[in-house]
């Protein structure tokens, strides 16, 4: 039996309309969510990306604006503009592209983020809320899979959840989100050892390592929930993610697609995000 899809591109659509909605009614007291954007450098997919992210915004009320630089700024152009948008009463979230061009220290820009305006959730104080339970703002990408998982009715509480990648944009993150929902969770990354044994154990494997077709079907539990976050393009210039999907959609319960699963919800829990950010505001 074939594994039901998850259309992360239907439900963000649902997501985008209900923040469509909460925009208008902010609206209505004068409140319009702003969204700052910084990209640096000249990559063609952070170009791709900040496009689909504004039209986004745009086809949701939330004002956004571009602020564009060469592949030859400077560290403290990027704080300067930061400290701006910080102090910005219009601007609600704030949104650092990445990769930075690699002789700026993307720890240091991301750290001069306001916690407040920080809608991407990578700020220390953030991640250290979402350690504590108390979260602020979640990382888009964890946030869009847990809506996802919600979305489809997957069981999670005292089920075996696999995460292959531990970057603190997906990995870490969204293995304490799954830990939250009382999940048993266990982190794989380039040192384990034996990966496939592991992944035969889970029943939601998320694959977020960054390697086109890393999980296949044969390291897949049959029935369980596949998430794949990877987006690799490859030398015909087509997308493919961590999973080989159809190998996998045979023996899984549950999977994603690449395109259309896990990277609209992305973007539809980053408008939610500073949504919430413009709320919080509006509220103090």
């Amino acid at each position: 039996m074939a594994a039901q899809i998850l259309d992360g591109k239907s439900l963000a659509a649902l997501v985008r309309a209900g923040v469509k909605a909460r925009v208008e009614r902010l609206s209505q007291r004068g409140i319009r969510p702003g969204l700052g954007v910084i990209l640096a450098g000249d990559d063609p997919a952070s170009r791709v990306y900040v496009r689909n992210k504004q039209r986004a915004c745009e086809e949701t009320g939330v004002h956004s604006k571009l602020f564009g630089f060469d592949a030859s700024v400077s560290e403290t152009q990027l704080l300067q503009r930061l400290e701006a948008l910080n102090s910005d009463p219009a601007i609600h979230g704030i949104l650092v592209q990445l990769p930075l061009p690699r002789h700026i220290d993307a720890a240091r820009v991301l750290e001069a983020v306001s916690p407040a305006k920080d809608i991407d959730g990578f700020h220390a104080a953030n991640l250290g809320a979402l350690l504590a339970g108390a979260p602020r703002f979640v990382p888009c990408t964890p946030a869009g899979v847990m809506r996802l998982l919600e979305h489809a009715g997957v069981p999670l509480a005292g089920r075996r959840a696999v995460v292959i990648g531990r970057s603190n944009i997906v990995g870490k993150p969204l293995a304490l989100l799954l830990l939250q929902k009382d999940a048993t969770v266990t982190i794989c990354h380039s040192k384990s050892v034996n990966l496939g044994s592991i992944t035969r154990e889970a029943e939601i494997l998320v694959a977020a390592a960054g390697r086109a077709k890393l999980v296949t079907a044969d390291m897949v539990k049959p029935g369980a929930c596949v998430i794949d976050v990877g987006v690799n393009r490859g030398a015909d210039g087509k997308l493919a993610g961590d999973v080989d999907f159809d190998a996998v959609k045979a023996v899984a319960g549950w999977i994603t697609p690449v395109p259309g699963g896990v990277g609209p919800m992305t973007i539809a829990m980053l408008l939610e995000n500073c949504l919430h950010a413009a709320e919080n505001e509006s509220a103090t």
